[in-house]
């Protein structure tokens, strides 16, 4: 059965005693840029990213003419509106099901709580059932809530240096990983400087996890 979404940190549950790992949907568990590059296609579209960010990077095939901002904030309400068919980023679930084992895992994703089910069901299909806070702005608050309540560890992974700010803010003590799933955006954002560990592989975020859990 999938997991229900939650509108707030407090309602999540969490298994007594356990550590925590807490990650973002978009570019750390699935494939958003490809994804949207695939829906732009059927609208004679095309991705042209030059910065890690949508406005301003999305054109049209003929002549190759940039859309104004309301243009992509209309095929982004209409591509997320039914978002659960995303590819998974290159080794995410297969890290996030072996960690399973020894810590609790909670989606934390910047979507409304219209999109939450279909992003539930995307998670699912990917054989990741756990739950999901549909959040809105920085993860800072968010990320503290929850932290309160974990029994061990918290690991937070998130491809925005803007998050890993906010949480190094409210939760010093939260250990942050700073992934970004996309080839073509990962030179686009630098490093965040709160950020205990940055890469782009999973098995690198598996290993650093099990080594912190394990006092190394």
């Amino acid at each position: 059965m999938v997991n229900t979404f939650h509108t707030d940190a407090a309602t999540v549950p969490l298994a007594a005693g356990r550590p925590l790992l807490i990650a973002d949907a978009d570019e750390v568990l699935l494939a958003f840029a490809k994804g949207f590059d695939k829906f732009l296609a059927s609208h004679d579209c095309y991705l042209d990213l030059v910065s890690y960010r949508l406005h301003g990077n999305v054109r049209r095939r003929e002549g190759r003419l940039p859309l104004i901002d309301i243009e992509v904030t209309a095929l982004l309400d209409e591509f997320r509106a039914e978002l659960d068919w995303l590819e998974p980023v290159a080794g995410a679930f297969e890290a996030i099901s072996a960690l399973r084992e020894i810590m609790s895992v909670v989606v934390v994703s910047n979507v409304s709580p219209a999109q939450a089910p279909a992003r539930l069901r995307n998670l699912a299909a990917h054989g990741l059932d756990v739950p999901l806070l549909a959040n809105s702005g920085p993860k800072g608050p968010a990320v503290k809530s929850l932290a309160k309540r974990a029994g061990g560890p918290v690991f937070f992974v998130d491809d925005v240096p803007m998050h890993h700010a906010s949480v190094a803010e409210l939760s010093p003590d939260v250990i942050r990983i700073h992934l970004v799933g996309d080839e073509r955006l990962r030179p686009l954002m630098p490093s965040s400087p709160h950020a205990h560990l940055r890469t782009d592989d999973w098995t690198d975020v598996e290993a650093f996890v099990r080594a912190r859990l394990e006092g190394r």
